[in-house]
Order: structure tokens, then C-alpha cells, then sequence
């Protein structure tokens, strides 16, 4: 297609430009563009409105065949009875000036009569050719787009039970119970060489620390969006840096400095997105399995249509070293027994409105549950070197999970429903600290979408984060946790969202909680998301 022909497909770019000799109310750009906005037709019998009775069928028919510079509407009419105004004949003059290799009399008659108009259109493109052309020098990357997200939260847990005393809880710890205003900072530069590949570079920030969100107290308490630097408060981490690629039409593949397992799958086990606890929302109720462990790994994922359109078979395989980068293979590097690695491994099927989905995790020691009571996320945390001193080999897991969600194809009083459950083994040996041999977990989530305002949504889940069900010592374990959230996202715009929620858990210390007492933790947060 020639310049003049983009041009007219571009009249809001018509209008960035200063005129030569006219207004923009002096062009019809609306009939320009309508005009333009075909191809050249080949034959006067693409028009359904032109017939050969019509006094100017020939001359039309002469123009398309000797010069092919006629276009038409895109209903596939000429409306050959409608006014042209002079910009409109100078546009068609130009369209067929290109295709001419000799200059007849008539034509510079022609020329001479719609000059005034022709340098106005000529000067249109110049000045739209230099428009791009300093847009192009100027540009971020030809390559690369900057996606950010900020994230606002402020609210606070407050704790009761009988086990409470004064402001410490189970441990004798100063319960995390101040009001407080937290944030992360996600920065994500895309990056495609071929169209078909990603290079995903992430930065990120936030402050959360110190806060009950973070999780550090009680693991359960944890929120998806809460992060802090190793480093320290508002320190900026490289978070992200790998690279996906095609292999084939069903195979893909990714491997990175910094990646995480969860990024990796298939099939994403779960529509409910409340973007709240990480437990119900982040590891979709099977923490144990998809455990969000980040490090230098690979992957490779496998989808294959049943029939055209939906559903699909697919399949994921993955291995991240948390210790990667460390040298010392008594202390990390890959395939070792100090890497801190998990594999994971999915297999599911999915439709237009479904999802089921098994997987299973190996982890090695050193390697976390992301979420769970205090018992069982210290059982996964507890240093390999202290285990294998008391004669165990490494609290090494198998966690296994099945996840399944099903959601209307219409919004309605009708949720969407998403549920999983999972199990996960302990090898080695074992203490006061380390004595969980078994762990289980579940979640059930509810989503309604178009909640009283179009594209605003609602929320609640229920489930038990990693609790302790049996113990290498045979002691009866007294751990559990039920966990609940509800909440409703305000879509202020495209862009900005608000969504107050509300979280209860009934045992967050798990089995630290004295026998006979009752420990509890109720909370409220609102969370402020800003996507540019």
C-alpha cells in the first residue's frame, strides 16, 4: 500500500499536522477516509451499486482497467451520486497520478486545476512522515514495553484467646498489631525479538518487613503483594530476569537467572483472584505444592487442543535452586544436595468455563511451604545442618495437589467456584521443631463478577493452610488453622481499583498454641492497586 493510501487510513494523524493551504473544516476527512479505507478495486463488478446503464459506467470502468486507482467504500459501494468535494477528487487524482507512466495533456490540465489541494495533501504526509519519524528516534525501545503496578496497603490484625497475655501471644512475642500503611512496586520490562518470544526483566520494592502482612509472626497472616528486599526497606531487587521461547507449535520453553516455579505452569489452577491472602489467592489453598519457589531454573510447558477451540490437554515440568548462584556446593549451586531445589511437575485439562488440574512437587531441604501454622512452616525451614545433626537426612517434602475450578459463562448471582486440596510428606530426622511427618491443606473460593457496577467484583474463601496431621514421634498433633477472607474490589478505572477485605484465622500459631487455650487473629486491610 503507497503513503497516500496509509494516510488515508490515518486521519486522526491528519489532524496532528499543521495545514499547508487549508483548515482541518476544509478537509473532509471523514469522506477521505471512508474512501481510502479499501484496497484498489480490480473490476467495476466489485461495485453493487454501480450498473452498466449508469451514464459514467465507462468512464469508471476505463479508470480501474487502464490504471486500477479507484477505491470504494467498505460496504463494497462507489456511490457514484454523492457530492465529491475538491480534497476528495485531489485524493483520487493522486491515487491514480502514481499509476500513470505518461503525462498527458488532460492529466496536466488536471494537475494544474487541483494544485492547491495536491500540495495541501503532499504537505499532510511530509509533515506525518517527520511525525514518525521523530517518534521512532525518541521511543523508549522498539522492543521492549514497560508495564508497572503499585500497590497501596493499609489496615491492621488485631488478636484475642485465651492464650493471648497482654500484647504478646504464643511464644511471648509482641503481637504485630499496629495500624500500618505498606506498599510494593512492580516494574516489568517485556522484551520480544521475534513476536513470539518474552524476555521478562522485573524490578520491585515494598516495606513490608516489619508488618503483620508479611507473614513473619504468623505465616497464615501473609498477604500476595507483600515484599521487603533482603537488603532492607525500599531497596530495589532484580525480582525477574528470564527468557520463554517457542519450541515448535506446542512446546515452550523458559529458563532464567530469577524465576519462579508458579510461572511456569500450564494451566493456572485456580479463577479466584482476590489478590489478598497469599494462602487462598497466591498458592491456590495447595501451598505445599505450588510453593512459589524462586531461583534459577527452567521449565517446559505442553499444550495440546483436543478439538478446535476449547478444551485442551497440557502438561508442565520445572526445576528452580533457590542456591543457584552460590559457588559452594556445601552451600548451593545446582543438582546439589545445598541447592534448595524443587521440581514440579502439573498435568491437567482445561475448557472455556474449567480447569482440573494434578500436580506434585519434590522438594529438598531448605525449601518452603510458602504458607502454613508456625509448626509446619518452621518443620520446612529448619536448617538441613541441624536436622542431619540429630541423625535425619533433610526435611525433604512430596507434596501432592488437585485443583479444580469451574466458572458461568455469564455473570449472575452464580459464582465462579475454585477449589484445591493438598498433602505434603516430610523425610529426615526430628525435634520439638521439626516432628511433622505429614501436612495437609484445602481452600474453597466463591468469585462474583459485575457485582452492582459492571467490571467491580466479590469474594469470599474458606480452607485450612499446611497443618500438621501425623508426626515421626507418633505424639497426636494438636495443629490446624481455618482461615477465611471476604472482600469486593471498587474498579475505579481501567487503571485504579480499591478493594477492602476482611481476614479471620482461628489458630494462627498452629500447634504453638497451649493445649486447652485459644488463640485467634482477626484483620482488615484496604489495598489501593495502581496498573500503568
Amino acid at each position: 500500500m503507497k503513503l497516500f493510501q496509509k494516510l488515508l487510513l490515518a486521519p486522526a494523524a491528519l489532524g496532528l499536522m499543521a495545514p499547508v493551504a487549508a483548515t482541518a473544516a476544509e478537509l473532509n476527512i471523514a469522506g477521505v477516509s471512508q474512501y481510502g479505507s479499501e484496497e484498489q478495486v480490480t473490476s467495476i463488478t466489485q461495485f453493487s451499486d454501480v450498473q452498466p446503464t449508469d451514464w459514467a459506467y465507462q468512464a469508471l470502468s476505463n479508470l480501474i482497467e487502464r490504471y486500477g486507482c479507484v477505491a470504494g467504500y467498505p460496504n463494497g459501494t462507489y456511490r457514484g451520486s454523492r457530492a465529491m468535494t475538491r480534497y476528495e477528487a485531489a485524493a483520487l487524482l493522486n491515487a491514480c497520478l502514481d499509476r500513470v507512466t505518461e503525462v498527458t495533456d488532460e492529466l496536466k490540465r488536471l494537475m494544474a486545476e487541483f494544485e492547491k489541494e495536491l500540495a495541501v495533501l503532499k504537505g499532510r504526509v511530509d509533515g506525518l512522515e517527520a511525525k514518525v519519524g521523530e517518534l521512532e528516534a525518541t521511543q523508549f525501545s522498539t522492543t521492549t514495553k514497560l508495564r508497572g503496578e503499585a500497590t497501596f496497603d493499609m489496615g491492621a490484625y488485631t488478636y484475642g484467646g485465651s492464650a493471648k497475655n497482654g500484647n504478646s501471644g504464643p511464644g511471648a512475642d509482641p503481637l504485630l498489631s499496629a495500624w500500618v500503611f505498606n506498599y510494593d512496586v512492580r516494574l516489568n520490562f517485556d522484551t520480544s525479538f521475534t513476536g513470539k518470544d518474552l524476555l521478562r526483566t522485573r524490578l520491585r520494592s515494598g516495606n513490608f518487613a516489619n508488618s503483620a502482612f508479611d507473614g513473619g509472626q504468623y505465616r497464615i497472616t501473609k498477604l500476595d503483594k507483600s515484599f521487603e528486599s533482603k537488603a532492607g526497606p525500599n531497596v530495589v531487587d532484580v525480582d525477574r530476569l528470564y527468557y520463554t521461547f517457542p519450541v515448535g507449535n506446542e512446546l515452550k520453553t523458559t529458563i532464567g537467572a530469577r524465576v519462579r516455579n508458579t510461572e511456569m505452569l500450564a494451566i493456572t489452577p485456580s479463577v479466584y483472584k482476590s489478590n489478598i491472602s497469599d494462602f487462598l489467592y497466591g498458592t491456590f489453598g495447595t501451598s505445599g505444592t505450588y510453593n512459589k519457589e524462586t531461583g534459577a531454573g527452567a521449565g517446559l510447558v505442553w499444550k495440546q487442543k483436543v478439538k478446535k477451540g476449547n478444551p485442551f490437554l497440557a502438561a508442565a515440568v520445572n526445576y528452580v535452586a533457590k542456591n543457584a548462584e552460590n559457588g559452594n556446593p556445601s552451600a548451593g549451586g545446582i543438582m546439589t544436595d545445598a541447592s534448595a531445589g524443587s521440581f514440579l511437575a502439573q498435568l491437567g485439562g482445561a475448557g472455556q468455563n474449567w480447569g482440573l488440574t494434578g500436580a506434585y512437587r519434590y522438594g529438598q531441604c531448605g525449601t518452603d511451604l510458602r504458607s502454613g501454622t508456625q509448626y509446619t512452616y518452621n518443620n520446612s525451614k529448619a536448617k538441613c545442618a541441624d536436622i542431619q545433626a540429630l541423625g535425619g537426612s533433610g526435611a525433604a517434602t512430596n507434596s501432592f495437589a488437585i485443583n479444580g475450578y469451574w466458572q458461568p459463562t455469564q455473570s449472575g448471582w452464580v459464582p465462579s467456584v475454585s477449589a484445591g486440596w493438598g498433602i505434603s510428606t516430610f523425610t529426615g530426622g526430628y525435634d520439638v521443631k521439626i516432628d511433622t511427618k505429614n501436612a495437609q491443606s484445602w481452600m474453597v473460593g466463591l468469585q462474583w463478577n459485575d457485582v452492582f457496577v459492571k467490571g467491580n467484583s466479590a469474594g469470599m474463601a474458606v480452607g485450612q493452610a499446611p497443618f500438621t496431621t501425623s508426626t515421626f514421634s507418633g505424639d497426636t498433633p494438636y495443629d490446624g488453622n481455618y482461615t477465611w477472607e471476604w472482600w469486593y474490589n471498587f474498579q475505579v478505572t481501567d487503571n485504579i481499583s480499591v478493594t477492602p477485605a476482611l481476614m479471620y484465622q482461628s489458630r494462627p500459631a498452629g500447634q504453638n498454641t497451649p493445649q486447652g487455650e485459644t488463640f485467634n487473629a482477626f484483620g482488615g486491610v484496604i489495598q489501593v492497586g495502581f496498573k500503568f
